[in-house]
């Protein structure tokens, strides 16, 4: 599948010097940089929902623990 990415003077800047930095295209810098943000934005999410049901689990204990 193609894509075209338009980019500007800051943008070519970056990636030259990543793509150059790394050994890699710049078309595998976008690749990567995509993925990442793809899984964290995932990470967030997993966490956000543990951390509600660890809440309605134990709220109550973690409300007397910050009371003392």
């Amino acid at each position: 599948m193609a894509l075209t990415v338009r980019t500007d003077s800051v943008l070519e800047e970056a990636l030259t010097s990543l793509s150059e930095s790394e050994g890699i295209s710049r078309q595998e810098i976008i690749r990567r940089a995509v993925l990442d943000r793809y899984e964290r934005a995932g990470h967030r999410s997993r966490v956000a929902d543990s951390s509600q049901r660890m809440v309605t689990r134990w709220g109550d204990v973690l409300e007397r623990l910050g009371a003392e």
